[in-house]
């Protein structure tokens, strides 16, 4: 049936919870999983006339960074400790669900597992979930876990 399946993850309780059943639904179906992490695009503003410490955004993109490998590292390990082959991707995004769709098609990807909300405070609420706008604007298949 599938045999790739894309797994995003946001770290939250909920996406955790979402990847142990992806990782199970890979085991039994034979599949492989990529995982992504939709990391914030950072980019580094300058102020006319105000000395920025240089060190302060490294230090930021070295924080993003490391938490993009926790969160998947989660992954890989269940992925492991199931016998799963995984692939983990970290992708620069501002727009989380393009960042999803677009690794999808470009990784061949027949499937995509999903928690229902992501965590995305207000702006979610307002604006809708991520998992909401994945579900309308691709064309393969999404499977939401709840």
């Amino acid at each position: 049936m599938f045999k790739h399946i894309l797994v995003p993850t946001d770290g939250s309780q909920l996406s955790q919870s979402a990847v142990r059943s992806a990782v199970s639904f890979a085991k039994e179906s034979g599949a492989r999983v990529t995982a992504i992490y939709a990391k914030p695009e950072f980019r580094p503003y300058y102020v006319e006339g105000v000395k920025i410490d240089e060190s302060v955004w490294k230090k930021t993109a070295e924080l993003l960074d490391q938490e993009a490998r926790e969160k998947l590292g989660f992954v890989r390990e269940l992925c492991d400790e199931a016998g799963v082959d995984c692939t983990t991707l970290t992708v620069d995004s501002v727009v989380p669900h393009e960042a999803i769709i677009e690794t999808a098609a470009a990784k061949g990807c027949d499937l995509i597992f999903m928690a229902s909300h992501g965590r995305r405070g207000l702006s979610g609420l307002l604006l809708g979930s991520e998992t909401n706008k994945v579900l309308t604007h691709t064309t393969i298949p999404v499977l939401v876990f709840r």
